[in-house]
């Protein structure tokens, strides 16, 4: 369909910047995270679980000088998509460039264990393996893309209305979001004015996310201009998610995922001309409709996840993430805890040792910080560090391995955090303090300066000395 040429062309262009942040990210954290040497070594992964459980070109080289050449080789492709020479170049050169960003990308997510466990990982899988068909800026837009990725958005955004009508009931007595501000994963700045709205605004926020979550999803499907103002709705609503919190690139992707559903007319501002269309050739047409029929038979178990009453809330069902099941914040916490590392060089701990503490990058922690906005950037540590606050003591291994790096003054692991408390050698012993955290008051925050105040909890773990583990 000639009126959706500009909706390709915007759409490839978002998802090629999408691309770029995520293997950025890859680029600066997955080596101290998951390399040779990482919290979660892939080695131990690749022997354990088979490549066709989780099929990944680093199964043939779990090695970090791969895994570094395949984040910035990443970056560049997508890098290069956003120039539209692969585009301008033919139909196969564009589908080899959208090919290999897939394949890379799969490689990061199916060994990325914990650190990759995100509803937005497999979504970006998903996405990106349907636009390998996109085809080239001469080609006429297919439409079977477009109701693939309008069916993908659908299954996001309802997916995300119901598991909030049936989990939390906070969602059904409108007052989830008098929680949700401050105790989202990763808060921004402007979190705290959020919080501090009149509850009738939050409960207001709470009917809209409703509407938008549950009812506009079916105006994806209508005819002109009605999606068109369905694709603005979403997009509006996402905006806001985007200023009041760090969901890293969840909501931009979703963003993107909106374009198809708006048509040329709405678009023709756009700073590109279009070319003469012309029809692609009946091996692409075969190709879209082997991939229109997968997707349709893979939508099987999706659908009746969305359908069933323990609707699961991110998961995928085939080893290539091609179609998954989506939702988030089914339930919301009420109160935020927040592990704070500390350690020392004293020989001897005692009562009077003098502890220092270190510092992330995202997540909170000097209370008088203000909390910064990262997204869609993804700070992966910092939001495992968040589930991992949820219980009151340590459960996960990757956890035990970071107090090791950071006993040891492991340089990839610092260069994770935001402060190093210990730059001439590393701390002798090191423990983990819980801390409850809350959004200072208004009058409060006039009178000191600080973003949060804290209470003390208790220790979550240690003191601990290599020597003792």
């Amino acid at each position: 369909m000639a009126e959706y040429w500009y909706t390709r062309w915007l759409f490839e262009r978002a998802l090629a910047a999408i691309y770029l942040v995520a293997f950025l990210a890859a680029a600066m954290q997955f080596v101290p995270l998951l390399g040779e040497h990482g919290l979660e070594p892939i080695g131990r992964w690749v022997q354990r679980v088979p490549f066709r459980a989780s099929p990944s070109v680093f199964y043939l080289f779990p090695r970090d000088a791969a895994f570094r050449a395949g984040a910035w080789l990443g970056a560049a492709l997508a890098m290069f998509v956003l120039t539209a020479i692969p585009q301008r170049i033919g139909l196969w050169a564009s589908a080899a460039v959208w090919a290999a960003l897939w394949i890379l990308y799969l490689s990061f997510v199916n060994v990325g264990q914990t650190f990759y466990g995100f509803g937005w990982e497999t979504l970006l899988c998903e996405v990106g393996f349907v636009t390998i068909f996109a085809g080239a800026g001469r080609t006429t837009p297919n439409m079977w893309l477009i109701w693939i990725w309008r069916w993908t958005l659908f299954r996001l955004m309802f997916g995300a209305g119901l598991i909030k009508l049936r989990g939390d009931p906070c969602w059904r007595d409108l007052t989830c979001l008098n929680y949700y501000f401050e105790t989202q994963p990763m808060p921004n700045a402007l979190s705290w004015y959020s919080h501090w709205m009149p509850p009738g605004v939050h409960a207001a926020g709470v009917v809209i996310n409703h509407i938008v979550e549950v009812v506009v999803p079916f105006a994806y499907f209508a005819p002109q201009p009605y999606a068109s103002i369905a694709g603005i709705i979403t997009i509006l609503f996402q905006l806001v998610l985007i200023v009041s919190g760090n969901l890293s690139w969840l909501n931009w992707l979703t963003l993107v995922l909106c374009v198809p559903l708006i048509s040329d007319s709405w678009l023709a501002w756009l700073p590109v001309h279009a070319p003469p269309a012309t029809s692609a050739g009946p091996a692409y047409q075969l190709a879209i409709y082997v991939v229109a029929a997968a997707v349709a038979l893979l939508s099987i178990g999706p659908a009746m996840n969305m359908l069933s009453p323990r609707q699961l809330m991110n998961a995928s069902f085939d080893p290539l993430h091609l179609v998954n099941t989506y939702g988030a914040f089914g339930s919301i916490t009420r109160d935020r805890f927040e592990i704070v590392l500390q350690g020392t060089d004293d020989a001897v701990v005692t009562d009077r040792t003098p502890w220092r503490e270190y510092e992330f990058k995202g997540k909170p922690g000097d209370p008088a910080r203000r909390p910064p906005q990262v997204a869609p950037y993804h700070m992966r540590l910092d939001w495992l560090m968040w589930f991992e606050a949820m219980r009151p003591s340590p459960q996960s291994d990757w956890f035990f391995a970071l107090l090791a790096k950071l006993l040891q003054g492991d340089a990839g692991v610092l260069g994770l955090l935001r402060t190093n408390p210990f730059p001439g050698r590393p701390p002798r012993y090191i423990r983990a303090q819980y801390y409850r955290y809350r959004f200072t008051t208004p009058g409060e925050r006039r009178a000191t300066g600080a973003w949060w105040n804290r209470q003390l909890v208790g220790t979550f773990y240690g003191p601990a000395s290599l020597a003792e583990r």
